[in-house]
């Protein structure tokens, strides 16, 4: 019985060493992420037709994707995976989610709107993002670093799909990116965000 007690005694103080050494000493358990990009000045409108920049995402961790309306495959999927990210910070000032349409085109304001409301999230705290396709696909190859720039592709005729899911630090660097379509991944993401937020 005395036995029992002293494993139960030193397994308990164990565990609060450990508690306190991750919030004394974070970038230890969450190794710090070195900045893939850098993500470039941007100016799109939201769901409710606010124009969002880079200054308002400023200080903020982010989670980007991008996605469109009308998809019946990758995007539900991977914008359905995205909820319990979103569940577990919407109450952090420091988090943003940000998506961005594909489709400008067929994506308005409007349908962004529609879309937001029917995946009952917090406007403020998960953006749907609309503007110029080149202005978007530029944001996703280059700032992001989620697809691939497609050389010989007329502006008419290139299509972004991509289920690639990018972490941005408060500094605006993209530090890592996922795979939307695997739930392993993005519970992975929590902790590095949660160690991001942090910093």
């Amino acid at each position: 019985m005395k036995k029992l007690y002293y494993i139960i005694f030193f397994a308990a103080l164990v565990a609060v060493f450990f508690v306190v050494l991750s919030n004394a000493a974070p970038s230890y358990f969450h190794p710090k992420l070195k900045p893939i990009s850098t993500v470039q000045p941007f100016s799109f409108k939201d769901q409710d037709g606010k124009l969002i920049t880079n200054k308002d995402v400023d200080g903020k961790v982010n989670v980007v994707s991008f996605f469109f309306t009308t998809c019946t495959s990758v995007c539900p999927r991977m914008n359905h995976n995205l909820i319990p990210v979103y569940e577990a910070f919407k109450n952090e000032p420091n988090f943003l989610m940000l998506s961005y349409t594909c489709d400008p085109q067929r994506d308005s304001v409007a349908k962004l709107k529609r879309y937001a409301d029917s995946m009952h999230v917090d406007e403020n705290k998960w953006l749907f993002l609309t503007g110029q396709k080149d202005s978007l696909y530029a944001m996703a190859r280059h700032s992001y670093m989620i697809d691939d720039q497609r050389t010989g592709v007329s502006t008419e005729t290139d299509f972004l799909h991509t289920q690639l899911v990018a972490l941005v630090n408060k500094n605006g660097e993209v530090v890592k990116i996922y795979d939307g379509l695997k739930p392993s991944e993005l519970e992975q993401m929590k902790g590095e965000i949660a160690g991001l937020l942090k910093d």
